[in-house]
């Protein structure tokens, strides 16, 4: 699976204000944002989840050959038999890059299109894990199609999880929005800062916001 775009945004994006000691990467792929959240904080304890075996294999050999192996770790399991295993663990941070594509699609590959399905994944499963893992005072972060963002809300908030920060993406000036990166905390919020960020000013013309947020990831940016 190829590095994308929304687990870089979710990876340089992901607030860490709050200097966390554990972090957990829920659905890691081949683990590219517990890479970037090991190179952005000094998290002591950083765990990710994959259950796709070749993607979990890719995750592990990653984590290994990275200068930060002493503190990344990778389950292989499901996020039902996660919590069920790490019912004591609390993390600091949670974040998530689920799977958001429709049951109906097929790219004719079954390991791509279970990483990719909603149904590998369920909101609630999702909202309801990060509920019973984040600490008290933690974060948990993700990126969703923007058209999915008032509905995961509302999901949340069942499960005492409340959107503080809001950043809503569009690949250009002219596109329509299609990402939200949205964080949440335990304690209710007022209001949720909400701000915006477009990409690129044409193909391959990055804006300066995009830029500052992603540089130190890039070899040429």
């Amino acid at each position: 699976m190829k590095v994308g775009t929304d687990g870089v945004l979710l990876g340089a994006w992901a607030p860490l204000e709050h200097n966390p000691f554990s972090i957990l990467d829920i659905g890691t792929g081949t683990g590219v944002v517990a890479l970037m959240l090991a190179q952005r904080s000094t998290a002591e304890q950083i765990d990710a989840l994959e259950i796709v075996d070749e993607a979990y294999e890719q995750a592990v050999e990653n984590f290994e050959e990275s200068p930060w192996g002493d503190r990344l770790f990778c389950y292989h399991a499901g996020l039902d038999e996660f919590v069920d295993e790490m019912e004591d663990e609390e993390y600091d941070l949670i974040v998530s890059n689920p799977p958001f594509y429709s049951e109906d699609y097929s790219s004719g590959n079954a390991e791509r299109d279970m990483a990719r399905q909603a149904a590998s994944m369920p909101f609630d499963e999702l909202a309801e894990a990060a509920s019973l893992l984040l600490s008290g005072e933690g974060i948990f972060a993700l990126i969703l199609p923007y058209k999915e963002e008032e509905g995961f809300i509302k999901l949340a908030e069942e499960y005492s999880l409340f959107p503080y920060k809001i950043t809503r993406v569009k690949g250009a000036p002219q596109s329509e929005i299609n990402r939200s990166l949205i964080a949440f905390k335990k304690a209710p919020q007022d209001t949720a800062a909400t701000d915006e960020l477009t990409i690129e000013t044409a193909r391959h013309q990055y804006t300066s916001e995009y830029i500052a947020l992603t540089k130190d990831f890039y070899l040429k940016m």
